[in-house]
């Protein structure tokens, strides 16, 4: 399948609205970033398929609800056949049923449509380098989701988890960014995502927002 290439500095994204009055001035703005290109706009989500086959492209930056393929679906198919290729959602929808949907799916981020451009940028930068970005209504959603849907509270982790990756589970839990755990333990944006990666692969966890609701049915958060 094709997908990302080598990097040539620029960032190449896909905004996909199935409102031309949102998808136009988006990737028009986005497209002054520096940094960012924008190399398609699609409607739907077979328009992105087609986008991303046609390459190279970094970033979908995803609406949820759109015809002939929704974002979610849409997200799992790039996962499946493009996995080099990140998502990242921007929608007005902040329920469950959407967050839970989209990150299941494989996106690596979620905004909602109040996010300003520097936060979709960010958003866009941090995805092309397998990092995640919530915004903090989505976090408070994740967090109250997992709190009321606990089984177990105080449900053991992997013995083998040091304690620096229980501090960084635990941070995860009350919704901090890579950046604010960074900030918070005093180490660099690359260690904690070393610690994520080995936690996730000890403790059998998929996404953020699992664990999330691992780290409160851990009592960690």
């Amino acid at each position: 399948m094709s997908g990302p290439v080598e990097r040539t500095g620029q960032l190449r994204v896909v905004v996909a609205d199935d409102q031309a009055a949102v998808r136009e001035p988006l990737a028009a703005v986005l497209g002054l970033s520096e940094g960012i290109e924008v190399v398609a706009a699609a409607a739907d989500g077979r328009e992105v398929l087609t986008a991303v086959a046609a390459g190279p492209v970094d970033v979908v930056l995803m609406d949820l609800r759109m015809p002939v393929m929704d974002g979610i679906e849409t997200t799992r198919r790039l996962a499946e056949e493009y996995p080099g290729v990140a998502v990242v959602v921007l929608t007005t929808f902040a329920d469950d049923e959407s967050i839970l949907g989209a990150l299941g799916a494989g996106a690596r981020g979620y905004l909602t449509k109040n996010a300003g451009r520097q936060d979709i940028t960010r958003a866009i930068r941090a995805a092309a380098a397998g990092q995640s970005v919530l915004d903090r209504e989505v976090q408070d959603r994740l967090l109250a989701t997992a709190r009321t849907r606990a089984p177990e509270r105080g449900r053991a982790l992997p013995v083998d988890l040091t304690p620096r990756e229980r501090e960084v589970l635990a941070l995860i839990g009350r919704g901090l960014p890579n950046r604010g755990i960074a900030e918070e333990l005093f180490i660099s944006e690359a260690t904690v995502k070393t610690h994520i990666n080995n936690l996730f692969a000890k403790a059998g966890i998929r996404d953020r927002a699992e664990a999330v609701r691992r780290a409160i049915e851990a009592g960690l958060a």
